[in-house]
């Protein structure tokens, strides 16, 4: 127990460090990507806050498992730095014995991230989506520059000459009023100030001293002048402030639990056996039509105009036949792409808990080989781990949903190859077979650094 304490404890440390670092990375990426969409919208910082916390839950479920490796790799990396994996191994304690509370807290960390996956992300996922479609509806903030006609708002193009930024006022104001096709107002004002209403839906611009010119576009020899000391426009101003949209809009198969997903593919198996039933008796209806005498295949005789017409409606008998068929087909395999895509995702909440298990496997022989438990190293060592198990996943999904493999095979190839290769280094670590040394790659190190190196360690 003491001992197992001990291990756990070694992995803590490491594995909050390796949660928060690779959260920041993944949320600098995730701002470096849609700074362009968020940028010069006027969205206040709540808004940014809710779009940041909904997409912390994937990278919560992504980054969990490689912490999990970076942390055990740490850990056991240390302890064989420090000769406390020769020592137990001396009291004979095993590796294996020594990764039992390591695969025992991995257990429950993968339950808790699987309940996490099951519950919270498509939640999250759902909320975030609602919000980013509306951010990217949403218009820029409108901009007013001195001297420079403004066409934020539609159907209005606004000049103010003179702009008082502390007090919101504008002078000498030219507004070019589209709203009505057949005709064109020309206002002009000394002074205004434009202002949103209180629910935010329209723009405000109160206008004094000033004039309002009517042209008509189809009768041409229509004018009218107007002279006013205030005058209000109301303009629709819902392009320039953020509302999101109301609860109930379709989820896709990434904002569904595993019970609601299960529920859809079993609606969607009736739909599929009933396509496949329809396609198999459209298929035998195309052979019976198409089993048409050779007497009315040849070409028909130009003076015999009865066996023309036997010739032709059979032929458009077998060509309509074809096309049900064909339409039959193309609905089935809609249908099984569509569960394909469901069962991906069900094998991903699985398979993606699971890696947490997996990696506990590979860390802890690499560890224990390695002798190093920097930071440097297991991230160095995990990266090609990552590469891996990313790799196979994100194919294995595309395979899948191409109906090339099956759903399980996409999802858990990774899991499996990974798994093989844990127990091979476990096998291999206990025997003492293998050992990971660094010292070749040295050679490509600058020399400058490899002195500052040595320097440091002797220090």
């Amino acid at each position: 127990m003491i001992l197992s304490r001990y291990i756990l404890k070694n992995h803590v440390t490491p594995f909050v460090f390796s949660n928060i670092t690779l959260i920041f990375i993944f949320l600098l990426q995730f701002m470096m990507k849609f700074a362009d969409r968020l940028v010069g919208k006027g969205l206040g910082i709540w808004v940014i806050i809710k779009l940041i916390t909904f997409n912390l839950a994937w990278m919560v479920v992504l980054v969990v498992p490689m912490a999990t490796l970076v942390a055990t790799l740490m850990a056991f990396g240390n302890m064989s730095q420090n000769n406390e994996i020769t020592i137990l191994k001396s009291s004979g304690v095993s590796l294996h014995k020594m990764m039992i509370a390591p695969i025992f807290a991995s257990i429950i960390l993968a339950y808790l991230l699987f309940l996490f996956n099951n519950d919270v992300l498509p939640d999250a996922n759902h909320q975030a989506k609602i919000l980013m479609e509306e951010i990217s509806r949403q218009k820029p903030t409108l901009s007013l520059q001195p001297g420079v006609f403004s066409q934020d708002v539609s159907n209005y193009a606004i000049l103010a000459r003179g702009i008082d930024k502390e007090t919101n006022e504008l002078k000498d104001l030219v507004i070019y009023d589209y709203t009505n096709p057949s005709k064109v107002d020309v206002v002009t004002a000394e002074k205004g100030r434009i202002y949103f209403s209180k629910d935010q839906s329209k723009l405000i611009m109160d206008l004094w001293n000033g004039e309002i010119h009517e042209s008509d576009q189809v009768q041409t020899n229509l004018y009218r002048k107007l002279e006013f000391r205030k005058h209000r426009i109301i303009m629709n101003g819902d392009q320039f402030t953020f509302q999101q949209a109301a609860p109930g809009t379709p989820r896709g198969d990434r904002e569904l639990s595993t019970g609601a997903m299960l529920t859809i593919i079993d609606s969607l198996n009736m739909i599929r056996n009933s396509a496949l039933k329809n396609l198999s008796i459209q298929a035998n209806k195309f052979l019976l039509v198409g089993n048409v005498p050779s007497a009315f295949i040849r070409a028909p005789a130009p003076g015999n105009q009865s066996k023309n017409i036997v010739y032709l409606n059979a032929l458009e008998k077998i060509r309509t036949a074809q096309n049900i068929v064909t339409a039959n087909f193309r609905e089935w395999q809609s249908i099984q792409d569509e569960l394909n895509s469901y069962w991906v995702e069900v094998h991903k909440k699985y398979a993606l808990p699971v890696a947490c298990i997996v990696f506990i496997l590979i860390g802890a022989p690499l560890g224990v080989m390695v002798h190093k438990g920097g930071f440097g190293v297991a991230a160095s060592i995990s990266l090609f781990f990552f590469v891996v198990y990313w790799a196979f996943l994100i194919g294995g999904e595309k395979l899948a949903d191409r109906n090339i493999i099956t759903p399980f095979w996409g999802m858990w190839s990774a899991n499996i190859l990974l798994s093989i290769i844990g127990f091979i280094l476990t096998t291999k670590t206990i025997q003492e077979t293998v050992n990971i040394n660094f010292a070749a790659l040295k050679k490509f190190i600058p020399k400058q650094w490899r002195v500052f190196q040595e320097v440091h360690e002797e220090n």
